[in-house]
């Protein structure tokens, strides 16, 4: 075991561990076992490689400039400043997660988080250096590994890099999801449907129309997404504990985010007001609505299939594919278990909404206490959509099967066809119509040899998928059809 010490005392850390006292005063604080997100814990050591980069370039320019002259601080040694480089590129790799302790739930405003990741750093580099784990006087978790740094800079600046990473991996997802949607409104075309309102039938349609909704629902869902990069991609890194930039160069304000952005090749940009940025939140709450958009456009259409491809209805028009027992005890029971994991899903994504405005909302003066569960949150949406656009893709859409001639003939037993005979023998004939089909479970057309309403020719081209699926009428049709 070593001895570490810290402003309150003295702790035991096991002698090869990457972490340190900070890291393990926060495991014993906080007793939660959710994990943190790696791509979270990627971000940060993206970050910090950044800002090595940054101070390195900083004091060679001081350097420089004053190259007769002392500087009135400690420059750190460009071996250092390499090897903290290198391994904060381990930790952007995801390599050390197992030394990453600090948990997902976690009181501080990422505090935490940071400093589990300057003690992995620092005694990574130290190692690197021919140096033990521990022997803090030669690298320091704070004067070097977070040097000209802040929690309250660098931690929103990895969420919103880790976010923005995510999302780029959403958007294809999305889009790739709504071309298989798309395929599926094509191939469903003009085959024929009852419509329904309030699970009552109601009008004829066609599948191709009930696919072209979610298709053009899946279409501003891969719009909007494509757009949240824009609104998240400002951050405060260089703006310190509360934005105004105390204790760091303005060189390195001005170099740090660049050399991020030059890094990820991500369009991170500083925002003008570091204030703004480190001490509200809004934009965070403002992205995931957009990802609850897309949460409840899934829900919807994955509800839709489960229902018409349920047993409730005996005569399917959809098939989906079977994918896994449905029951120990239940023989050949097969459940829609992809749907009902895109809706638990989606139900995640509306707990999160609410968990993430709400503790948005109590961010107090300078700086949000809450980051560390909002972000988790934020990160925990993206990743479960991009889980549910993927197996709902592969697992669902692409095994679907339509079935036309059921549901021609389910259409043509149901009373809601009578609805498209309104402009040719009014409300209260057609009423006549469907009450006969109604009451002797018979198809419009046998309901109409024996009421005579309309000549057989004329309600079979009236029935036609082209006169069905017509947007409106014109009045020519109607006239022709009278003559």
């Amino acid at each position: 075991m070593r001895h570490e010490k810290d402003t309150i005392g003295i702790l035991e850390v096991e002698e090869n561990a990457l972490y340190g006292i900070h890291s393990l005063r926060a495991r014993m604080n906080f007793p939660d076992t959710t994990p943190f997100h790696r791509e979270w814990f990627q971000a940060v050591g993206t970050v910090k490689k950044a800002c090595y980069q940054a101070a390195r370039s900083f004091f060679e320019a001081a350097r420089k400039t004053y190259v007769d002259r002392s500087l009135p601080f400690q420059i750190t040694d460009p071996l250092v400043l390499s090897a903290l480089t290198d391994a904060a590129g381990e930790v952007e790799e995801g390599l050390h997660i197992d030394s990453f302790i600090v948990p997902a739930v976690q009181g501080g405003a990422g505090t935490s988080i940071n400093m589990n990741v300057n003690e992995i750093i620092t005694n990574r580099a130290l190692i690197r250096m021919g140096h033990t784990a521990g022997q803090y006087n030669f690298i320091d978790p704070i004067e070097q590994a977070n040097i000209f740094q802040s929690t309250n800079d660098v931690i929103p600046t990895s969420l919103k890099i880790a976010a923005m990473r995510l999302l780029n991996l959403l958007e294809s997802a999305v889009n790739e999801l709504r071309k298989d949607v798309e395929k599926a409104e094509k191939e469903a075309g003009s085959m024929l449907r009852i419509g329904y309102t309030q699970m009552q039938e109601a009008v004829p349609s066609s599948y191709g129309r009930l696919f072209s909704t979610y298709n053009d629902a899946f279409s501003r869902d891969w719009w909007r997404v494509s757009k949240c990069l824009e609104r998240i991609k400002l951050v405060n890194l260089g703006g310190s504990a509360i934005g105004t930039g105390i204790t760091v160069p303005r060189f390195f304000m001005n170099e740090v985010v660049l050399r991020l952005q030059q890094n990820t090749g991500l369009p991170v940009t500083r925002a003008e007001n570091l204030q703004d940025a480190t001490a509200n939140l809004d934009i965070l709450v403002e992205v995931h609505a957009v990802l609850k958009a897309h949460a409840v456009n899934l829900e919807k259409m994955v509800s839709d299939i489960r229902l018409l491809s349920s047993d409730l209805v005996k005569n399917k028009e959809i098939r989906i594919p079977q994918q896994q027992a449905g029951s120990s005890i239940m023989p050949a029971k097969i459940n829609p278990v992809i749907p009902e994991f895109v809706i638990s899903a989606s139900h995640k994504v509306y707990s999160n909404d609410i968990l993430i405005s709400s503790l948005c909302g109590l961010g107090c003066l300078d700086l949000n206490a809450y980051l560390p569960l909002i972000g988790h949150a934020l990160l925990d949406s993206i990743k479960l959509l991009i889980a549910a656009d993927k197996t709902l893709k592969r697992n669902l859409i692409e095994g679907m099967t339509f079935h036309p001639a059921a549901s021609l003939k389910n259409l043509m037993m149901s009373p809601s066809v009578t609805t498209a005979l309104l402009p040719y023998i009014g409300y209260n004939r057609a009423s006549e119509l469907a009450r006969e089909m109604k009451e002797n479970s018979i198809s419009i057309e046998e309901a109409n040899a024996r009421l005579c309403l309309i000549e057989p020719e004329k309600l079979h081209n009236i029935l036609t998928p082209s006169n069905l699926l017509k947007e409106g009428f014109v009045l020519k049709d109607i006239m022709e059809e009278h003559e």
